[in-house]
């Protein structure tokens, strides 16, 4: 009868502690995650190139308007070539419950560009528009998940 009555006093013990462990995790007092300052530095660095970037596709228009075949390739493979290392970089130092997105959407442009590419160097003007469309839409939504601090 004593060794029982020792047991269950044991096993409430142990009862009181874990859930007098799980109230104090400090769970009502932990900080919202943050980008660290360094890995904002290297976001900052990596956005510069993504910017340059998107702001070349008024010229990629404009190429694909007129069906210039050549340098629409040599744009893609000239100046917006290190976009896919950009983004890489860019979505390490986010987040982690932003990576998956972010990983996604880089995914989405790196395939509409390849997309672009294999239209010019097929020279069809009518899947070289489209792919054009979903360039200019990777880079729209890629811009959303990056942080608000990298751009100014």
């Amino acid at each position: 009868m004593l060794s029982a009555l020792r047991r269950l006093a044991a096993f409430c013990l142990c009862l009181a502690l874990c859930f007098g462990l799980a109230a104090c995790d400090g769970g009502a007092n932990a900080k919202p995650a943050t980008i660290s300052p360094d890995d904002m530095a290297v976001i900052r660095r990596q956005v510069e190139g993504f910017t340059a970037a998107k702001e070349r596709l008024p010229e990629l228009a404009q190429l694909v308007n007129q069906r210039d075949w050549t340098f629409t390739r040599n744009l893609i493979h000239g100046p917006m070539q290190e976009v896919g290392r950009e983004m890489l970089y860019i979505n390490q130092r986010l987040l982690p419950q932003d990576r998956d997105q972010a990983n996604a959407l880089a995914a989405d442009l790196k395939e509409a560009m390849a997309d672009l590419d294999e239209a010019a160097r097929l020279q069809d003007g009518a899947r070289l528009q489209k792919a054009y469309v979903a360039v200019a839409t990777g880079f729209s939504n890629y811009s959303e998940v990056i942080p608000a601090q990298a751009l100014s």
